[in-house]
């Protein structure tokens, strides 16, 4: 470290990308402080976001019994009344030991941690300011920007905090409500329509485009629509909002056209800007767009200021839990001339709905796009003794296969356990495997994985010609892959 500067390194933000770069950067000798503005560490992941969304699903689904539905029915329950109270208790207990843990990680580490707002003095110099009205001087040699994201939150729709209330605010409920409108169709909003239908509250869930979760394949979007509608979730796809309004107490969306939905409660999460309002980015000579992100060479995740870097969501897609701690880790190998980790092509998306999505590799209409010939193999929960045993209704895994190779291309599932699941798929794509690797591997028996095998022989079945002579490929007699 230069003599001149305080630290080596200041990493701004304690969300999985910040405090990432900062146990990595301590891990080779160098010194750190971690500032970060919020009461305790952990930044949006652990505290108004992914954490607290997760708990309150595992929560809602333990609670409402839902996984047992398909046996007992549905006006099964193992609580009959459930309170804001409880889902806050297992919440609280969960991110105090979230907390205590990082805290306990940055402090082996011998990571300095200060609480205070940041603010650039120039690109070596950050200024830190105390809730107490303090405010003093750190300069480091490198300095990450990890400072995530906030709700977006326009001046037309009336926020109120209790009734019309953004993500932040669905982890402070008094009152949990009978009816719930949520106002867009990305991953937070679908997360949150299905927990709260599994509450058995009313949801209509606003979206203006005409489709949800473009990102994910089409299909099974399509098949998570289906499960969805089927417990009770309406949809209004295609119209655009004309105004949100409060009336008799109550919130009304008001749609192109007149339709009124009313409800309740209203969330909005129609987007998140980065939270960079507050840093003074021109005295560093950085620059954010208009929703508040900064831009970044994809590979080292350096800004136009090449000491000082960007991660996490700030920088925007894929804005992932997972991709953020990856990206903290690169930079701070490249911000002081470590080798740098050999990044995977393709990582997986989970999206912790009620039922799960997740996904890896191609879509079918990226491989369409990329004029890749292809074939896919589908294997629904239910063919399988675990998914019987569990009482699944529903639930599908769908595997891509290249008609030239037979690599894989993308594996695609919802249903339970999706988010666990999709790692076998991962590591098989990442390594070139190809279908013959499920058809050959043996799965433990009962599980879902095995799901992996119908699949495959599914699409084997698609992409071999057959001859009367030929005996395909027999799944194990446990399996209804093969009739």
């Amino acid at each position: 470290m230069a003599e001149d500067y305080d630290y080596d390194l200041v990493v701004i933000g304690s969300g999985p990308s910040g405090r990432r770069a900062a146990v990595q950067a301590a891990k080779f000798g160098r010194s750190v402080l971690l500032v970060d503005k919020g009461v305790r560490v952990g930044g949006v992941s652990v505290h108004t976001g992914t954490i607290p969304s997760k708990t309150l699903r595992e929560t809602v689904l333990n609670l409402t019994g839902w996984r047992e539905r398909g046996f007992y029915g549905l006006a099964y329950r193992v609580k009959k009344d459930i309170t804001a109270g409880d889902l806050r208790s297992r919440l609280a207990k969960t991110l105090d030991y979230e907390v205590e843990v990082l805290e306990h990680q940055l402090a082996r580490n011998r990571v300095d941690v200060r609480r205070g707002l940041a603010q650039f003095v120039d690109a070596h110099h950050v200024e830190i300011h105390t809730e107490a009205g303090e405010s003093h001087t750190v300069s480091a040699d490198k300095i990450v920007v990890a400072v995530g994201t906030k709700p977006y939150r326009p001046p037309h729709v009336p926020f109120d905090e209790s009734i019309v209330i953004d993500s932040d605010g669905m982890v402070d409920l008094d009152l949990l409500p009978r009816s719930l409108t949520v106002v867009g169709g990305g991953v937070i909003g679908i997360e949150y329509a299905t927990i709260f239908s599994a509450l058995d509250v009313r949801v209509t869930l606003v979206e203006p485009k005409a489709t949800i979760l473009d990102f994910v394949d089409r299909e099974l979007v399509d098949d998570f629509t289906h499960q969805l509608r089927d417990q009770g979730v309406n949809f209004r796809l295609g119209t655009h909002i004309d105004a949100i309004r409060m009336e008799a107490g109550q919130p009304v969306v008001i749609l192109e056209g007149g339709r009124r939905v009313r409800s309740e409660m209203l969330l909005y999460t129609a987007g998140r800007v980065g939270a960079t309002d507050q840093l003074n980015l021109p005295a560093a000579g950085l620059r954010a767009d208009h929703r508040g992100r900064l831009s970044v060479n994809p590979k080292t995740f350096q800004t136009e200021v090449p000491n000082i870097y960007a991660t996490g969501d700030v920088i925007g897609f894929p804005s992932l839990a997972s991709t953020s701690l990856e990206q903290g880790r690169i930079a701070a190998c490249h911000a002081f001339s470590e080798t740098l980790p050999h990044a995977p092509e393709f990582f997986p998306y989970g999206i912790y709905s009620v039922p799960e999505i997740s996904t890896v590799g191609l879509s079918e209409e990226e491989a369409r796009a990329k004029g890749i010939a292809y074939e896919c193999g589908v294997a629904r929960f239910r063919e399988t003794s675990r998914g019987h045993i569990m009482g699944l209704r529903g639930g599908m895994l769908k595997l891509l296969i290249s008609l030239q190779t037979h690599k894989l291309l993308g594996v695609h599932i919802v249903g339970e356990g999706a988010t666990e699941l999709v790692h076998i798929g991962q590591a098989v794509l990442n390594l070139g495997g190809k279908l013959d690797y499920f058809i050959d591997a043996t799965f433990n028996y009962p599980t879902l994985a095995e799901a992996y095998k119908i699949a495959a022989l599914d699409a084997w079945n698609r992409i071999t010609p057959r001859r009367d002579d030929e005996a395909e490929p027999v799944a194990p007699l446990q399996s209804e892959a093969v009739k």
